[in-house]
């Protein structure tokens, strides 16, 4: 059989690309459990790094929907068009799209661009120095960030000021801890440049992280996902706060939650069954009034905001270097990393590629983008047409218009994953 698979065989199938095209929970019921089912595993199996606390609102999620699907399998002909009008309005904000989603706030004046403007502590690391975060006063104009030393001097010329398009960044967040960093790694001409933002509080957090991300994509405040996202950071936050009061959770019998089917083998290791069943309970208090078709699309989400996501790893040679690197591959990017730390070396967007192509005979690919910057590596372990499925697939993907009208061009497709014309 074709590709060695035999007759009556089960499959197991994943989406390979990360970017879920027009995700809308009032139709997509299947392919949003087939998300949930790769997520979940990806969490389950380690695929993907989260922190202790982000764990547990994922065990929670899934506890809550296992609980919700047998009610649901129970009596779906009683409730299913109930539970759709309830959750109608709420789900409507919750559509994952390749820019994130869309949302019904009403646009303000278009030609104003929102700014930020506070007390952020900045860190700059550097070897051999044990300075840590200073204060500064720090104001978000279009895609750039700019430092002060003080509120008084922000009309004169800023201590730093970095332009963010382009940049990785990555969230580092304690909430039992109350700590809300931003890390990001600037794009410049030897490399990349780390810088860190601390907020004091959720609030200014979740603004200036969707702030950061929108910047690197070079959109701005202005950008209508810009307050969707700021209130997806806060629901991802607020899924994750302990219970102020454990006696508000109910005594119940427990024995229907198995740790082993809801956290990862390294939380089993680090903690008894009774200490990770009652951390799930806690969690739970965060979840329990969603729908089954929420949660699933609130898991989804979840998974979405972990560093880690959507980045394919294929382990490279660069032209030019003399050691094996990593080069990850996004919806959006190119991202060249050290295989030792996984730390982002340089990112290249795919906004910004002139054109890709492959050397067949010896296994090259070579990607030319604009201000004639030019990358060419060859991967050690896979074939490259792997890379050049990748690259080509994403390059589609982007390409695609909201017009649920607009029939799938296969053949573009196969001509950018397969090369032929």
């Amino acid at each position: 059989m074709e590709q060695e698979v035999k007759e009556n065989e089960a499959l197991l199938l994943r989406f390979k690309y990360y970017s879920f095209f027009d995700l809308n929970p009032k139709y997509d019921a299947i392919r949003i459990n087939q998300l949930y089912e790769q997520s979940k595993w990806a969490i389950l199996l380690e695929e993907i790094e989260c922190t202790e606390e982000e764990m547990m609102m994922f065990a929670a999620l899934q506890y809550h929907i296992n609980k919700l699907s047998i009610m649901s399998s129970e009596n779906h002909l009683n409730n299913s068009d109930k539970e759709v009008d309830e959750v109608d309005a709420a789900l409507s904000d919750l559509e994952i799209t390749l820019e994130g989603g869309k949302t019904s706030t009403i646009l303000g004046d278009i030609t104003s661009i929102p700014e930020l403007a506070d007390y952020i502590k900045v860190f700059k690391p550097k070897k051999l120095t044990l300075k840590g975060y200073k204060p500064y006063w720090c104001t978000f104009k279009d895609t750039s960030i700019s430092c002060y030393k003080s509120k008084e001097e922000a009309n004169g010329t800023p201590a730093h000021q970095m332009n963010l398009r382009g940049c990785e960044v990555t969230p580092d967040v304690n909430i039992s801890g109350q700590k809300f960093n931003i890390k990001l790694l600037i794009p410049v001409a030897e490399g990349m440049n780390e810088i860190w933002l601390r907020c004091d509080n959720e609030r200014q957090y979740a603004s200036w992280m969707a702030a950061c991300r929108l910047a690197s994509k070079g959109k701005t405040m202005a950008d209508s996902s810009y307050s969707m996202e700021v209130q997806n950071i806060l629901s991802f936050l607020k899924m994750q706060h302990l219970n102020p009061d454990p006696q508000l959770i109910p005594e119940q019998i427990t024995t229907d939650i198995n740790p082993e089917c809801l956290v990862s083998p390294r939380y089993l290791k680090k903690y008894k069954n009774k200490q990770i069943t009652a951390r799930i309970l806690e969690a739970h208090q965060n979840v329990a009034q969603m729908s089954l078709i929420e949660a699933k699309m609130r898991f989804i989400q979840a998974w979405q905001s972990l560093p880690e996501f959507g980045i394919t790893h294929f382990i490279a040679r660069f032209q030019g270097g003399k050691k094996e690197e990593l080069i990850g591959i996004a919806y959006n990017r190119l991202i060249r990393m050290d295989a030792s730390t996984g730390d982002a070396v340089k990112t290249w967007r795919f906004s910004n590629m002139k054109q890709w192509n492959v050397n067949w005979e010896i296994k090259m690919v070579t990607v030319e983008f604009a201000d004639d910057v030019r990358v060419s590596f060859i991967c050690t372990e896979v074939d490259c047409k792997v890379v050049h499925e990748f690259i080509g697939g994403y390059i589609f993907l982007s390409t695609r218009a909201k017009d649920q009208n607009e029939s799938l061009d296969e053949e573009m497709f196969y001509k950018l994953t397969s090369g032929w014309v």
